[in-house]
């Protein structure tokens, strides 16, 4: 496969993950709601080393660092998505 081909299709997975990464955030803005209206903050430590722990186990061998790295940026991301709507007026 010439490089051509190759750059397509990193594009392709680029476009998906643009796509899952935007419904990963318009769920995590409808878990901020439910922490709203429930009182509950923003950051549930517990819960990001469940997720780190589950998704060690499903990356390939010697990626495990950056796959880590990866979730560690979603979760700073969502919490700070989190943390806006948590402060907002409109529920």
């Amino acid at each position: 496969m010439d490089l051509q081909n190759l750059r397509l299709q990193i594009n392709k997975i680029d476009d998906e993950m643009i796509r899952l990464f935007e419904q990963r955030m318009d769920v995590s803005a409808e878990i901020a709601r439910y922490k709203r209206q429930h009182n509950i903050p923003a950051y549930d430590p517990v819960r990001e080393q469940e997720i780190l722990g589950n998704i060690s186990r499903k990356v390939g061998e010697g990626r495990e660092s950056s796959i880590t790295a990866l979730y560690s940026l979603l979760f700073e991301l969502s919490r700070s998505e989190q943390e806006k709507i948590l402060r907002s007026e409109v529920v």
